[in-house]
């Protein structure tokens, strides 16, 4: 990070937001703790962070918008998937496509593929790059504060992103929870019958 700099934060989180297994937990804690010692700003970092975040996710929306849904049509018979899946896949976007981008986006392994489903279902882009940018964000705050405030300690630095990966977790379980008691609340008063 030290050589790299912010250029090379936004290039390894595109790499980490798109479908190359390249985790995040090596790029934004190390940048933290440089940012602690004063060689870089932890404000640009952040930024710098949530914008490679955010460029990745688009790169395989727009690959799911221009090969995604061609493909599925074409071969997708042979995967099980018809095109009344997809339609079904692109309602569901359309009604909880935030929601499930932003908590997406928060959970391990799903926030490199999230982007997928919500391109090939054509979610709306604007919401799509909100979400994305909210829930990669606090991600990245939480990736920068720790490193800033354990980066010299790598048993530190892994054993608290454990513990908040496992919080995360639970905290979207429950805000799907909430999300979806409230959804049916509001569809039962506005079809009481």
């Amino acid at each position: 990070m030290g050589h790299w700099g912010y250029p090379g934060i936004i290039t390894l989180m595109f790499l980490e937001s798109s479908f190359f297994p390249f985790p995040s937990e090596v790029v934004i804690p190390p940048a933290g703790y440089l940012a602690s010692k004063g060689s870089m700003n932890l404000a640009l970092v952040i930024i710098s962070g949530i914008t490679g975040s955010l460029l990745g996710s688009i790169f395989n929306y727009w690959l799911a918008i221009k090969f995604g849904r061609p493909f599925f049509e074409k071969y997708g018979k042979y995967l099980f998937i018809n095109k009344e899946s997809l339609d079904k896949a692109d309602r569901f976007f359309q009604r909880h496509g935030h929601i499930s981008t932003f908590t997406g986006r928060l959970l391990p392994v799903i926030r490199q593929y999230i982007s997928l489903p919500a391109g090939l279902a054509r979610m709306d882009f604007f919401l799509f790059c909100i979400f994305t940018a909210l829930g990669a964000g606090i991600w990245v705050v939480i990736l920068a504060c720790i490193g800033f405030l354990f980066g010299n300690n790598q048993e530190l630095v892994l054993s608290h992103i454990s513990h908040i990966s496992y919080a995360l977790v639970v905290t979207c379980i429950a805000l799907i929870l909430v999300y979806i008691w409230i959804y049916n609340k509001r569809a039962k008063e506005q079809n009481p019958n």
